[in-house]
Parts: C-alpha cells; sequence; structure tokens
C-alpha cells in the first residue's frame, strides 16, 4: 500500500508540473472573456477588472489616449458606465488567439454593447500573460 500511494504522488506531482498546452491555455483565456461578459452585462465592473493584472503597469489604450493602472482603468469605467443602461450586454467575437511567448499571448477581436441607449461596439487587441497560474490582461487597446 504505501509503494502505491508514493507512486500515486509521484504521477500526481509530475502531471500538476506539466507544461499546458496551447489547446488549454487558449481555453483558459476564453473563459476570461465569459467571465468579463457575465460581469459587465450584470454592471459589475469591479468584476469584469478581475480580468486585468492589478497593477499600476498595466495600460489601456482607447479613444482618450493611454491609460496606466488598474485603478486608473476601473475609475474610468466607473465614470463612463455609472448605470446598467449604459453598460448594457456585452458580447465578445474573439477573432484570432496568438501565442507570441512562452505564458503570452495576444488576443484579436470585437465587442458589441447591446443598449437602449443605443448600441456602441468596436475592436480590441490585449495581451494576457499567465501569472501565478491565471490568465491576466497586461495591456488593452480598444477603439
Amino acid at each position: 500500500m504505501k509503494t502505491f500511494l508514493s507512486l500515486a504522488i509521484l504521477v500526481m506531482g509530475i502531471s500538476c508540473s506539466t507544461p499546458t498546452t496551447r489547446t488549454e491555455d487558449i481555453i483558459e483565456i476564453k473563459k476570461v472573456f465569459k467571465m468579463q461578459e457575465k460581469a459587465w452585462s450584470n454592471h459589475d465592473l469591479e468584476g469584469f477588472m478581475e480580468g486585468y493584472l492589478k497593477s499600476d503597469s498595466i495600460a489601456y489604450f482607447g479613444s482618450a489616449g493611454v491609460t496606466y493602472g488598474w485603478a486608473r482603468m476601473l475609475h474610468h469605467y466607473k465614470t463612463s458606465y455609472p448605470t446598467k443602461a449604459e453598460t448594457g450586454t456585452l458580447t465578445f467575437v474573439l477573432k484570432d488567439i496568438h501565442e507570441i511567448a512562452k505564458d503570452a499571448y495576444w488576443v484579436m477581436g470585437t465587442y458589441h454593447l447591446a443598449r437602449l441607449s443605443g448600441d456602441a461596439q468596436g475592436k480590441f487587441m490585449v495581451i494576457f500573460k499567465r501569472i501565478d497560474g491565471k490568465w491576466k490582461i497586461v495591456a488593452d487597446s480598444s477603439c
């Protein structure tokens, strides 16, 4: 029994340290987008921001120029989308996901906001990095 238990622990240790595949990475990245769609559509802007690295180094490039920092991005969203009517329902369409380095991908796609006040849509490109085992957006450019 001790031999079986030792072997089981060894196998578990090896499988837990096995690098993920590109397919697994893409599945996990897509989960971040699904979580963001749900949070945004529920006017949970803090939840939406969980997809981003919580750091002053994060960069967002949009119509107002470059914004640095997680807290500043959240403030921008809260100011620009103060109510559920402004956030509406968010849908992403991912067009391409490409590995650019170990533990880093860029994602290009479109977004659509369905709102009573008028729909909005645009294009984006984000850079994801795996940090502490979790995929986080470290740069975002939307137009």
